[in-house]
């Protein structure tokens, strides 16, 4: 059976939270391990003509299957990712990691690359695409640079400051040379993933974009453009849009309006 419309965008979990953090109603069921994402990266993904679906932290040989059934990748933001993963030792400043977490989306993000799927990596899912190739992380921003509060203000806010983007590029050709953005994160790339380029960064130097030249779309980002509807929308939309343009070249799965 063939579908057309709104390509599927798989959206990466945000967070995993233990049952402990549920509070409990007299009509619901009892407090459970959870699975949280934003509902701002949905409507942001429909906005843009996608149809979005969460990705549920399933077991890693489940992710070739799960990733078949997709047109397109949003790695959504999150906590930290837990150090070992990119071979490192924990900083002190490290916040609460979720390592089986990691793993599902690390192979998400891995499998993704392999079949050339349209990716948009926002913040840990910036992170995410850096350590597939072979990158690591800045695990605490306020040991190299002035002002970590440029990045991350108070819990539960967003900074804004301006990212530089580099002419040519795909984040450019998006965005333009200049934007204005959300941002919320205390780590930051260090070492660049194999093939991966560096097309943004913030005015103190902190690598704010990579892309991987030659992919039919493969950015991410280190700000939110999910919480900016009329700024970020532009990404999402280049999304979706690549990720119609594979499946109209592959007659792939897509899903009426």
């Amino acid at each position: 059976m063939t579908f057309t419309g709104a390509p599927l965008i798989g959206v990466t979990t945000s967070e995993l939270r233990p049952a402990s953090y549920a509070r409990p109603v007299p009509e619901g069921d009892p407090p459970q391990a959870e699975m949280a994402l934003g509902m701002v990266y949905m409507r942001a993904i429909e906005r843009a003509g996608g149809l979005p679906v969460v990705l549920p932290p399933l077991p890693v040989a489940r992710v070739a299957l799960l990733v078949a059934h997709l047109s397109g990748v949003c790695l959504s933001g999150g906590p930290d990712i837990a150090p070992a993963g990119y071979g490192a030792p924990p900083h002190p400043e490290l916040g609460p990691t979720a390592p089986a977490l990691d793993a599902f989306e690390l192979a998400i993000a891995r499998r993704a690359d392999a079949v050339g799927l349209p990716v948009l990596g926002i913040c840990r899912g910036m992170q995410l695409l850096n350590i597939v190739r072979g990158g690591t992380l800045q695990q605490h921003l306020a040991d190299v640079v002035a002002d970590g509060g440029l990045h991350k203000g108070p819990p539960g806010t967003f900074t804004r400051h301006a990212v530089r983007l580099t002419a040519g590029s795909l984040v450019a050709s998006l965005l333009g040379e200049q934007a204005e953005v959300h941002s919320c994160h205390h780590q930051a790339p260090d070492r660049i993933g194999d093939g991966l380029e560096v097309t943004g960064d913030a005015a103190d130097g902190v690598v704010e974009a990579i892309e991987l030249p030659g992919a039919a779309f493969c950015l991410g980002v280190l700000w939110h453009p999910e919480e900016d509807t009329e700024g970020g929308g532009p990404l999402f939309r280049g999304l979706v849009e690549a990720a119609r343009a594979r499946e109209a070249g592959s007659g792939g799965l897509r899903i009426s309006a």
